[in-house]
């Protein structure tokens, strides 16, 4: 047994890396004086079967810079997503009987460096409020501005809003609108962003880990949503801040370049999200709320010469992965340690 499992932590954080080994090494260089002051934390690194030196390179960086006492490396043989990565790690935090479950899992992206103070805001919020069952970063870019990290829940009406993309409508959908405008202090949400999302380890009880039926997005909102349902609140801490390097784990969304052409996991993640949710009527009117939205869209967008900043193939590509997925079906997912629920605030 190595020297971060040999004792208990009441914080878990985990980081799930697939062929980024530098900024998993970066992002461990930021952790490294979060975790010594805190104290009572360790980091796995769960690595998603990149097969591509990145282990090693981590293993490496753990061990020549002395973090072996914090943090750890969790090779897996293939890449299941980012629910199977996390979850990956958290299962056995849960299951152990050699010690003590931490108190809360903070699901880290690889492309995040946290600031000074960042762990401690979020344990220090969960501390002082037992009702709340998940809590969220302020997530900024390199240059400071800030990134979206409080959200509503889609519906049919942000999905019109989302495709259309009319001021006005925006307005008068403005209770619907996923997004949120910036907050202070500590506010309530719907969901925030699974980048920097700490859970306390009771709602991973009350309602399963993360639905690995998601490869990768939505798979945060759908458990936000679960926790809701079960009684658990969620609120942003703008307190604890953490830069993001959007799209750098990832490739699909990136800053300050052409919108590249959205995979196929994409599409099927949201239809997931709708179907599993709301059922699949609701999930169907929610497609051609998006749909005809954006179609009026791009009209708009030749007709007064608006650049055009949307990923390539967009609309034909949800309308041909859309149809695909629901054919396919919702494949249901047991939901392991799946318990009674919980009420209260």
């Amino acid at each position: 047994m190595n020297a971060v499992a040999a004792h208990s932590a009441r914080l878990l954080v985990v980081i799930v890396n697939y062929r980024t080994p530098g900024l998993v090494i970066d992002c461990l260089r930021s952790l490294e004086p979060e975790v010594r002051a805190l104290g009572s934390t360790r980091v796995v690194v769960v690595d998603n079967g990149s097969a591509d030196g990145s282990a090693a390179r981590i293993a490496e960086a753990i061990a020549s810079r002395r973090w072996g006492t914090w943090a750890s490396l969790m090779p897996l043989d293939h890449n299941g997503g980012f629910s199977y990565g996390n979850n990956a790690a958290i299962r056995p935090a849960l299951a152990s009987a050699d010690r003590e479950p931490p108190d809360y899992v903070l699901l880290l992206n690889s492309d995040t460096r946290v600031y000074e103070g960042a762990l401690g805001a979020l344990v220090e919020f969960m501390d002082e409020r037992p009702g709340v069952g998940i809590a969220g970063s302020r997530l900024e870019n390199p240059d400071g501005s800030d990134q979206n990290s409080r959200f509503r829940f889609h519906s049919v009406w942000s999905e019109l809003d989302s495709g259309l993309r009319v001021g006005v409508v925006t307005r008068l959908l403005h209770e619907h609108v996923v997004t949120h405008a910036r907050a202070e202090g500590p506010q309530p949400a719907d969901w925030v962003a699974g980048a920097s999302m700490i859970v306390r380890t009771q709602v991973f009880r009350d309602i399963g880990l993360l639905d690995e039926g998601y490869f990768l997005y939505y798979e945060e909102v759908d458990f936000c949503l679960n926790a809701r349902r079960a009684g658990w609140s969620c609120w942003y801490v703008p307190t604890s801040s953490v830069v993001h390097l959007v799209g750098r784990s990832t490739g699909v969304t990136t800053m300050n370049e052409p919108a590249r052409r959205r995979p196929r996991y994409w599409f099927e993640s949201r239809r997931r999200y709708f179907a599993k949710n709301h059922g699949r009527a609701y999930a169907l009117c929610a497609d051609i709320a998006w749909a005809s939205g954006f179609a009026l869209w791009r009209v708009r967008r030749i007709l007064q010469g608006k650049p055009d900043q949307d990923p390539p193939h967009m609309l034909w590509d949800f309308v041909r992965h859309t149809l695909r997925a629901a054919c396919k079906g919702l494949q249901p997912n047991p939901t392991p340690f799946a318990g009674r629920n919980r009420q209260g605030t």
